[in-house]
């Protein structure tokens, strides 16, 4: 039994009349950019995240990019994040030029440490940037009462959160802005590149508006240098097919977590911990492994996927080199080192788990 990372394609056939439906009214519409497909997506992701604007925008580092832009961040200024992330968090703030502080994670949940965090503000400090790593929330709370006492943005890359719950309130809906990726392995993916940026904050709404159309507010008129940066119809339309089954998606991952955690935990490795304070949507389902490569080669010769998000935290990376010489952060190293990812996605069944369980049980006897 061959066990893939992802099966869009299971997913793909269980909606595929649903989607062919809303695919063809759209061709027959011929709206394919900013069109009522996008539109009503927007609503209703806005409606979903308990928001007043919802943008869409055509991939999750787009998102990022244009929520920092019309934050006001620029160059001179200074942005804290995770350097346990995928490098669209840290290239945003190098787009808008200003420059990525890395500070250190929470051992448990892989999500940026709030005290790091508070430590860091310093004269130039101009926003704090953190990541529902995996599925799980920051620790908004205390994040949005460091910014608010020093008068920082908070912008959250929900990339791998959508319909993540933190407080009694949607990932995206603490900060200034919520950044999503639509990549087609995420929660809520579709079938090609997108994003969305949700906001309660009007003004920044329309500024994002107006730079995601080529800096227009008003067509053949234009107030900035903008981009073209806009979700099309077409995978629109698709979101909102799948938008409808999310929670149904984010149920099955949690239970699917939730069998993974308790046949493993005699297992030589370390399960993903819940810190309690929201609902952890398993984007990933990742453990620590110390012997991480032999682990992930059995699972390879059993016909398991396995990956490693992510084998070089970004202070590290050749491109921050110059930034971050010198900077020691061990708790993202240490993970970085031993990180394993298994299967997740809804359709999984409690069958494959029990195989790729036992492959790590036979594996750890041996």
């Amino acid at each position: 039994m061959n066990i893939p990372m992802v099966d869009l394609r299971g997913q793909y056939q269980s909606l595929k009349e649903e989607i062919r439906r809303q695919l063809d009214s759209v061709l027959e519409g011929s709206q394919f950019v900013l069109g009522p497909q996008g539109e009503a997506l927007e609503q209703e992701i806005a409606a979903y995240c308990g928001v007043r604007h919802a943008i869409g925008v055509a991939s999750g580092t787009d998102a990022l990019h244009l929520a920092l832009r019309a934050a006001g961040i620029g160059p001179g200024d200074e942005v804290i994040t995770t350097p346990f992330t995928f490098i669209a968090t840290a290239e945003a703030i190098a787009y808008v030029g200003a420059k990525a502080v890395f500070v250190d994670i929470d051992p448990q949940t892989f999500n940026i440490c709030v005290d790091a965090v508070a430590s860091a503000v310093g004269p130039r400090t101009r926003a704090v940037l953190p990541v529902h790593l995996f599925g799980q929330p920051a620790d908004l709370a205390p994040l949005k009462q460091i910014c608010d006492r020093h008068g920082l943005r908070l912008i959250e890359d929900c990339a791998q959160s959508f319909g993540a719950v933190y407080q009694g309130r949607m990932t995206g809906a603490w900060g200034d802005a919520g950044c999503f990726s639509f990549f087609p392995s995420k929660n809520l993916g579709c079938y090609g590149d997108g994003g969305m940026i949700v906001t309660n904050d009007d003004h920044l709404a329309a500024e994002i508006r107006m730079l995601r159309n080529h800096g227009s507010r008003e067509r053949y008129y234009h107030a900035a240098i903008g981009y073209n940066s806009r979700l099309d119809d077409m995978q629109a339309a698709i979101l909102r097919v799948k938008l409808k089954h999310i929670d149904d998606y984010n149920r099955a991952r949690r239970r699917n977590a939730a069998l993974y955690s308790e046949l493993l935990q005699d297992a030589p490795v370390l399960t993903p911990v819940e810190d309690g304070k929201g609902c952890h949507v398993f984007h990933q389902y990742t453990l620590r492994a110390p012997r991480r490569e032999d682990l992930q080669k059995t699972l390879s010769a059993a016909g398991i996927a396995s990956a490693i998000y992510y084998p070089v935290p970004l202070h590290r990376q050749e491109v921050f080199a110059a930034d971050c010489a010198g900077l020691s952060l061990p708790v993202a190293e240490q993970a970085a080192a031993e990180v394993l990812s298994l299967p997740m996605y809804p359709e999984l069944t409690a069958e494959q788990i029990r195989l790729v369980c036992r492959t790590i049980a036979d594996a750890a006897a041996r």
